[in-house]
């Protein structure tokens, strides 16, 4: 096989077994992600930095790096793939573009709720909003409910927001429990997902100059992953001979994702996660092989194993 490469307080939204060391519960600045109050993501948030944290909801995912690059969030929290809508695409490429470091990942089971302004009972809902992605998750339950007509929304918890200010009572809305508590709504149905084995990986993004300062620390039986990208030139069997790196040193390859270099038509950058810290002697004999091979090679960062 080949290849060619190269080189929760709110502020400021928009409408539209081993134990890891836990971060203290009072957490100082704001930490940043995409959509609204009661998103998904902010789920992740709580999970990985406490109930108290402060939150800095954003519009668009391209938003919330900028926010951390320029220093206006303390750390991103930022889906990177889902078990059955796939990877992020945009966040892939967004890691390489903006070089702000992994430090950490969680995964939140992902529990659709169909939600309504409080009185308006199930029977009277003709349409619900909620994230394309959302709806197609749902699939089942439309299909039971066939006088509901599906609309699609920018944001899950967006749509609950937007019901129950426009007092709407006919609609509905899909998205998290989380969400209904936020916005005052009313759960109608729990877990209307068609397949309960939904789960979506989120990272942790720091500053460089923050991860330097305050590296992750666990107990020494932890298992730890690391995050990479690089590119190969495009010869026969180069992906494969980038591969036996970690193959020769018996290190476990847990994802491997290709993604189109811009302006470089049919050029591509490799992902890649593996279990093992980044400067353990194998991972460090792996990672030196495969710069002597690679036309460019980054690590985007190491931490702890997630649940």
């Amino acid at each position: 096989m080949s290849a060619k490469t190269v080189g929760a307080k709110t502020v400021g939204a928009k409408t539209v077994g081993a134990k890891i060391r836990r971060v203290p519960k009072k957490i100082p600045g704001l930490f940043a992600f995409q959509g609204e109050r009661g998103a998904f993501s902010e789920e992740a948030c709580r999970k990985l930095l406490g109930p108290g944290v402060a939150v800095m909801p954003c519009v668009r995912f391209e938003e919330l790096f900028q926010s951390l690059k320029e220093g206006r969030a303390a750390g991103a929290i930022v889906p990177i793939e889902n078990t059955l809508a796939g990877s992020v695409h945009e966040n892939y490429d967004h890691l390489v573009n903006f070089e702000l470091p992994i430090v950490a990942e969680t995964s939140v089971r992902i529990v659709h709720n169909l939600m309504a302004v409080k009185g308006v009972p199930f029977s009277r809902i003709k349409r619900v909003f909620s994230h394309p992605v959302a709806l197609n998750q749902c699939l089942d339950f439309f299909a039971r409910n066939p006088r509901i007509e599906r609309i699609p929304f920018y944001d899950t918890a967006g749509s609950v927001k937007m019901v129950v200010e426009e007092g709407l009572t006919d609609a509905g809305a899909i998205a998290s429990a989380v969400a209904a508590g936020i916005y005052g709504a009313r759960i109608l149905r729990r877990s209307i997902e068609s397949d309960r084995q939904n789960f979506t990986r989120f990272f942790l993004l720091r500053t460089p100059e923050f991860a330097r300062r305050h590296p992750v620390r666990t107990a020494g039986h932890a298992a730890w992953k690391t995050s990479l990208v690089f590119t190969t030139k495009n010869v026969p069997g180069a992906l494969f001979r980038a591969l036996s790196a970690f193959a020769l040193r018996d290190l476990s390859l847990t994802k491997i994702e290709s993604r189109p270099l811009r302006g470089k038509p049919w050029e591509y950058l490799f992902y890649l996660d593996f279990l093992g810290r980044a400067d353990s002697p194998n991972a460090q004999n792996a990672l030196n092989h495969l710069r002597e091979i690679a036309d460019f090679m980054r690590v985007l960062g190491c931490y702890p194993k997630g649940a």
